[in-house]
């Protein structure tokens, strides 16, 4: 795999002050790389400034989107276009410095023998730098939910830190996506999971964001719980034609694991 043949995918929104910075660091850590900003029309400017760098620097692309509709659909425009622009390797990253670049060349790697690299928080190795512990605890227990809701064998699911092999993501059903939020990382992560890719898992240092505000609110951890919920309950019902379980009893569910 050629460095040339990556981009990194930026979603922004209110991220003047950090892009410069993020954008500077990630094409020092893989300079053969391309990245992708995908803006939702900030209305601080973020993306007129992104224009003016992509103006001087060929590898930067940035992507105009019409206004604010959630980070889960701006990541689906922002993988389709790097896919029918060629690109091998799709990665994604925030733009606030709370994803270090340096740790990119690390996801990349990792892709020899995987298909999807997840950065992680919560595996041995990872941690988190300055956050809050209501933060520490909200995201533990979320990550805790999902691998109990879902049986997904993933320390960190709801992560943003990620790296794709191009076929990977093909074979992702992104039309079906439809978590705005935070959430998209969840519903992500289980569908390469279910559908026998090779998942591994990276550790990553997440620092709190250097610049702005979190984006998380209540309504985005509502919907995680509903999708995540919702898809634990489907995942019980037996499929047409599938025996179900004798009453009395209580239904074994066989979970495939992740391949190492």
């Amino acid at each position: 795999m050629s460095l040339r043949d990556v981009c990194v995918c930026i979603p922004t929104y209110q991220e003047r002050e950090s892009l410069p910075r993020t954008l500077s660091a990630v094409l020092a850590a893989v300079p053969e790389a391309h990245v992708l900003v995908i803006d939702d029309a900030s209305p601080d400017g973020t993306g007129a400034l992104a224009d003016r760098i992509a103006a001087t620097d060929p590898r930067v692309h940035v992507l105009h989107r019409p206004g604010k509709a959630g980070l889960g659909p701006a990541y689906v425009q922002g993988f389709r276009w790097a896919l029918d622009a060629g690109y091998e390797v799709v990665a994604q990253m925030d733009a606030d410095g709370s994803h270090r670049a340096e740790d990119l060349p690390g996801l990349l790697a990792r892709l020899a023998t995987a298909d999807v690299v997840l950065g992680s928080r919560w595996v041995p190795g990872g941690s988190v730098r300055d956050w809050p512990r209501r933060r520490e605890v909200l995201s533990r227990t979320a990550n805790r939910y999902v691998q109990v809701a879902l049986g997904l064998p993933i320390g960190d699911a709801t992560g943003g830190f990620r790296a794709f092999r191009r076929q990977a993501l093909q074979s992702l059903d992104l039309g079906s996506v439809q978590s705005q939020g935070y959430c998209f990382q969840i519903d992500v992560a289980r569908q390469a999971w279910s559908r026998g890719l090779r998942v591994a898992e990276v550790p990553i240092v997440f620092a709190d964001r250097e610049f702005g505000q979190s984006k998380m609110n209540g309504r985005i951890i509502r919907e995680a719980l509903f999708r995540v919920g919702a898809w634990s309950l489907a995942s019980l019902r037996p499929a047409r034609g599938e025996a179900r379980p004798v009453r009395g009893r209580s239904p074994v569910l066989l979970r495939r694991r992740v391949p190492a």
